[in-house]
């Protein structure tokens, strides 16, 4: 099978056990597969490679995102927020990330399926990121099996998704808006989440403190992939990557972005000075300068 279709089909899976294992099997095949020589650069691949070729159907969509019937799905505002200080409560918590790891190896792999014509390192990375964020469900959901429950035994909401069908059709939105501005939520989100565990200080909460810091340290890179990709097609059709992200920012009505941010991991992720110097400003609308 084509890995593009692979990646649909693993898409398209409802299981978590085994979207999880599908994923994480088609990247080591493509990897496998993929000489150690092969370009890492942007020029000369678009077109010319098996990764590039165009692959879409009408229908194609039928059955995209896969998911369970549990978790029950509903607004961001109406999950379960406990107190960490509980055990129930950090199982609470520990959830709402596995549910945002779960979507984003839908998200994932919907890049690396939905769009022809982009260059192989292009499809190449987006695999990388889906067996990255399988990996980081499957350990989070055995974190979260410690405490006494599992994946859907409490609400999430489709806050990623819900942007992912917004940008289903222009590859350049997708990459502003999904791991430029959603997924580097994560980068400010999670210090802030690992403070709170290690004031709890229970051996499980150290254990999942020790896990982000893995999840972390992977989602830079991730966001680093969106940044790169969203700089790429700005160049190649003729965008100046601060003034169209203000565009698609409106256009699209994402999230505005609220303090503090991890200026740090921001920068290691690929965000310019000028972009995390927009952040601090005290403009109403933060995220529209980034």
């Amino acid at each position: 099978m084509h890995p593009r279709l692979g990646a649909l089909a693993a898409l398209r899976l409802t299981d978590p056990d085994a979207k999880m294992a599908a994923t994480r099997e088609l990247a080591a095949r493509v990897f496998a597969d993929t000489p150690a020589d092969t370009p890492d650069d942007d020029t000369g691949l678009a077109g010319c490679s098996t990764l590039s070729t165009p692959i879409r159907s009408p229908g194609d969509d039928l059955g995209v995102p896969g998911r369970p019937q549990r978790p029950l799905r509903v607004a961001a505002t109406a999950v379960e927020r406990r107190s960490p200080f509980t055990t129930e409560g950090r199982a609470a918590l520990m959830h709402a990330i596995c549910h945002i790891e779960f979507n984003a190896v839908n998200l994932a792999l919907d890049a690396a399926w939905r769009y022809d014509g982009m260059p192989e390192a292009y499809y190449l990375d987006w695999l990388r990121v889906a067996d990255e964020e399988a990996r980081h469900f499957t350990m989070l959901r055995d974190h979260l099996r410690t405490l006494g429950a599992d994946y859907g035994d409490f609400t999430g909401h489709d806050g990623l998704w819900a942007m992912c069908e917004k940008t289903r059709d222009d590859v350049l939105a997708r990459m502003a808006l999904v791991p430029r501005t959603l997924e580097a939520r994560g980068l400010d989100a999670t210090p802030l989440i690992q403070a709170k565990l290690r004031r709890v200080g229970t051996p499980d909460a150290r254990a999942a403190v020790a896990l982000l810091d893995i999840v972390l340290r992977d989602e830079i890179g991730h966001v680093a992939i969106g940044n790169r990709w969203y700089r790429w097609l700005c160049e190649r059709d003729g965008f100046d990557p601060i003034a169209h992200y203000r565009v698609l920012y409106r256009r699209h009505e994402a999230p505005r972005l609220r303090a503090p941010f991890n200026l740090e991991a921001r920068a290691l992720a690929g965000f310019t000075a000028e972009e995390l110097e927009a952040l601090q400003a005290p403009e109403a609308i933060r995220g529209a300068s980034v």
